[in-house]
């Protein structure tokens, strides 16, 4: 591990930003010349969405070591051991993954007779998974460098989800137009880009106020 007060490489130096800068633009490129269906783009976006929570899913299960400091579990401290690592893992994949369920359903509903899993559609979702298998090395070798807080890697995914999940509820009420796309795309870019940014810069130095987590 480097030496306390050692400059530590910039956060965005693995290059995943402007990656992912790339794929939302040509998500959004694919999208207008196929005229694409607001919520076909939004399906796209669902999936990027469920890669991220697989991701990490991963994140938590390969860390070597971390930290519990101020996290609580039913009310009590818990030590960082192969057994918190394992349920706090299951926990977030199981909370993670049933509010992605729901919101299928929603986007299934949204659509009627537009179909949403097309060569295209699965073209762009690859674009996304690359980017993020990518990200994650980056992020599980950074991990490898310190003592991250598996409460704070718990909790980051939704706080980085949600301005892209809050451009798709605005998006709900948009008509299927070219402009409409590219409001929807834009926003969503922005926020998607902007929060992978902080995500990669601020995440260790986010302090994880006391949890009382319900792990069933």
């Amino acid at each position: 591990p480097p030496a306390p007060g050692a400059a530590r490489p910039a956060a965005h130096s693995d290059g995943s930003v402007w990656s992912l800068v790339g794929i939302n633009l040509g998500t959004i490129a694919v999208a207008l010349y196929l005229q694409w269906p607001v919520v076909s783009l939004m399906a796209v976006y669902w999936v990027q969405s469920v890669i991220i929570g697989v991701f990490n899913v991963l994140r938590i299960l390969s860390l070597d070591r971390f930290s519990t400091k101020n996290f609580r579990i039913n009310g009590r401290a818990v030590e960082p051991t192969l057994a918190t690592k394992m349920q706090v893992a299951f926990f977030f994949g199981a909370h993670y993954g049933f509010f992605h369920v729901v919101y299928l359903l929603f986007l299934g509903t949204m659509s009627g007779s537009e179909p949403l899993f097309t060569p295209a559609f699965m073209l762009c979702a690859t674009g996304f998974l690359i980017n993020h298998a990518f990200s994650f090395q980056y992020n599980r070798h950074m991990d490898r460098q310190g003592t991250p807080n598996i409460g704070t890697l718990m909790f980051i995914p939704y706080v980085r989800i949600f301005p892209m999940h809050l451009t798709i509820i605005l998006g709900m009420g948009l008509r299927h137009t070219d402009y409409a796309l590219l409001l929807f795309g834009g926003l969503k870019t922005a926020a998607d880009v902007a929060m992978h940014m902080v995500e990669h810069r601020h995440w260790r130095k986010v302090r994880v106020g006391e949890l009382n987590v319900e792990l069933e």
